[in-house]
């Protein structure tokens, strides 16, 4: 039995809005792939976003992601989550292909904007977009477009090398795509819970969701591991990384950066900001020794935020959240995201 999950649940029963949770994804969808193929590097796992193909002297670096819980910003949205993934292993992405499925009522108009969010934010990444698929269908009430990413590196770009006492990072703040989602897809209602200045702070965050210059910046310097922070928010790939590394983790809730506008959008909604949707945060596992300076140094250098939030412990150790008064509590494997409360 697995704390966190529902270990209850009948295959007949109705599944929750969002990811599925781990024990279900492993038990019905990733148990199911049986064949295997030499050239494949990384597969499918639990807290893995990238596969990578071996390429000779090269690693060749995919990964999907579909965009469901946004409309407004939906094109920029779909380019930067993927690209995001390919630069959690250190490297840059280079192409980027978008399934874009479409309602019935979707305007020339419409497809053009999407379209021009998508390119202006492939043209700031330096990604060509190298192909997809476009169609207006009656099986989506509102967009969804799936995007995947392309990235190529040296080889062992993508082992994680987690060990006890090295450092947990976190970039900027946490909760920043879950925060700009809410303010431009629910304004009207953000407009009662924030001043103007607030909302203006809010919707801009939707702009901050690429941790590909930190995640290339950190991957030329080394590091033990690195997370882009999605689904299920900073706890989620806190657990997901230890996971996939075997080890603990001892967290300080105090140390984790939240902006008071998003603190102030979750209290209103009754959402955990720690549990939060946070495209934008990457997490960062470094040696304590000089990497760890490196890396401080060469993120102040580039004017990115990055905060310590703790340290990696021994797997026996378990998964532990400490709070400023010092209790401590257990950090549970990801569920459906805060955002799909909202």
């Amino acid at each position: 039995m697995k704390p966190g999950l529902n270990n209850n649940r009948t295959e007949g029963d109705m599944l929750k809005i969002g990811k599925l949770d781990n024990e279900l994804l492993e038990k019905i969808v990733i148990d199911k792939i049986k064949y295997k193929r030499d050239e494949v590097l990384v597969r499918p796992g639990i807290g893995e976003d990238c596969a990578v193909l071996d390429y000779g002297e090269y690693e060749c670096v995919v990964s999907t992601d579909p965009i469901t819980a946004a409309i407004e910003k939906i094109g920029s949205l779909a380019v930067h989550i993927s690209c995001n993934d390919i630069a959690s292993n250190g490297i840059e992405p280079i192409g980027l292909l978008l399934t874009v499925l479409l309602p019935e009522g979707t305007t020339e108009k419409d497809i053009e904007d999407l379209m021009g969010q998508a390119a202006e934010a492939a043209e700031e990444l330096k990604v060509e977009i190298i192909g997809g698929h476009t169609e207006i269908t009656k099986a989506v009430e509102k967009p969804v477009i799936i995007s995947t990413a392309v990235g190529r590196g040296a080889k062992k770009t993508s082992i994680i090398k987690m060990k006890p006492g090295d450092n947990i990072y976190v970039t900027k703040t946490v909760g920043l795509e879950g925060t700009g989602i809410i303010a431009t897809d629910k304004k009207d209602e953000a407009r009662k819970i924030l001043t103007k200045e607030e909302l203006a702070m809010a919707e801009k965050m939707t702009d901050m969701v690429s941790v590909v210059p930190e995640g290339v910046i950190a991957g030329k310097i080394g590091v033990s591991g690195m997370h882009d922070i999605t689904e299920g928010g900073v706890l989620g790939a806190v657990w997901e990384m230890c996971r996939v590394s075997g080890t603990g983790a001892l967290i300080k809730r105090e140390d984790i950066p939240i902006s008071k506008v998003t603190e102030k959008v979750c209290q209103s909604y009754g959402i955990d900001p720690l549990r939060l949707i946070s495209s934008g945060s990457m997490l960062i596992i470094a040696p304590p020794e000089e990497n760890s300076h490196k890396i401080e140094k060469a993120m102040q250098e580039a004017g990115i935020r990055l905060t310590l939030i703790g340290t990696v412990t021994d797997e026996s150790e378990g998964l532990t959240l400490v709070s400023s008064d010092g209790e401590k509590s257990i950090i549970e494997p990801p569920e459906s995201d805060e955002i799909y409360k909202v």
